[in-house]
């Protein structure tokens, strides 16, 4: 039986790629089974609630030697500790590749899209096989909060071509105001602890010798984040120290309005934000405007400094 899971942190994207391409190579032969990695942020509980659909295992561990499949992730940082020890059979991702390493040729699928899900309904097509009602609500489900229903610059025309071509299928007919009730339950954060909030959608990526923490609340409510700041700043350095982090930040992206603002700990994660972007920070919040693509905006950036100051 192979895994199949998303990254650590998991988002809407990843656990419904894990679902669906699990079913989708259950039906080619491959007996799958999806697995997440972590806990549901609350756009993924509402999604999966919406579609009557339960959420996958907690996994935290596989015999050396299990046969994995990876969505939404390829690099060993952010996946199940030990991936290296495992056998990686298939990919499907739309980020850069990492570190990937197999132990023997496995299949891989990676398109510069918006999201996940677009990749998998291209993969049905291919196969000559049907989407049911269930896998399309879930898959146009991703596509809308990767893009953020379409306002990020990691939107592309296969994204929009695939949310309008699952939405029938889906019986979803306001896609618009399916999108807003998801945005609206990923933005109830209520009295959610600030050490959660950090890590609902948080990835580790090395830069040059060093490793970075960089999380992400997409929300149509930034003052509430804001007026949590002081417990977010103080969770975002403790999980630097006790991870051996050399930064952490967190971008509230607006969604409505597309806008980032970053909280930033300390003076050293300052300088470099100011370096990389050329933004000041001002009571440890930088303003970097319409960067909201962490993928496409801001990750680029730190590796471009991280590689002239190497």
């Amino acid at each position: 039986m192979t895994a199949v899971f998303g990254h650590l942190n998991p988002d809407t994207d990843a656990i419904t790629a894990a679902l669906v391409y699990a079913h989708l190579l259950s039906r080619q032969g491959t007996p799958a089974q999806a697995y997440r990695l972590g806990e549901l942020n609350f756009e993924t509980a509402f999604v999966l609630q919406q579609a009557g659909v339960e959420a996958p295992s907690l996994l935290s561990e596989l015999p050396a030697g299990s046969e994995v499949a990876l969505v939404d992730h390829n690099e060993s940082a952010q996946s199940l500790a030990g991936l290296k020890s495992l056998t990686v059979t298939h990919v499907v991702d739309h980020h850069k590749l990492g570190d990937l390493e197999t132990s023997q040729p496995a299949l891989l699928r990676f398109e510069p899209v918006g999201c996940t899900a677009t990749i998998l309904m291209r993969l049905h097509r291919e196969a000559g096989l049907s989407i049911d009602a269930t896998d399309a609500r879930l898959l146009l489900s991703a596509v809308l909060s990767d893009t953020l229903h379409f306002r990020s610059p990691t939107t592309t025309a296969a994204d929009r071509e695939a949310a309008a071509f699952l939405a029938p299928i889906a019986g979803i007919t306001d896609v618009t105001a399916y999108a807003m009730q998801m945005f609206a339950a990923k933005s109830d954060l209520g009295d959610t602890p600030a050490e959660k909030l950090l890590k609902m959608d948080y990835k580790v990526f090395p830069f040059g010798a060093g490793k970075w923490g960089l999380g992400v609340i997409e929300t149509t409510n930034p003052g509430y984040v804001f007026g949590r700041q002081a417990e977010l700043l103080a969770a975002m350095q403790a999980e630097k120290e006790s991870s051996g982090l050399d930064g952490v930040l967190l971008s509230v992206v607006d969604i409505l309005n597309e806008t980032n603002r970053t909280l930033v700990p300390s003076e050293s994660e300052a300088a470099v934000v100011n370096a990389a972007f050329g933004a000041s920070t001002e009571a440890q919040v930088a303003d970097l405007q319409d960067r909201i693509s962490r993928k496409k905006q801001i990750v680029p950036a730190l590796e471009a400094y991280f590689a002239a100051h190497a």
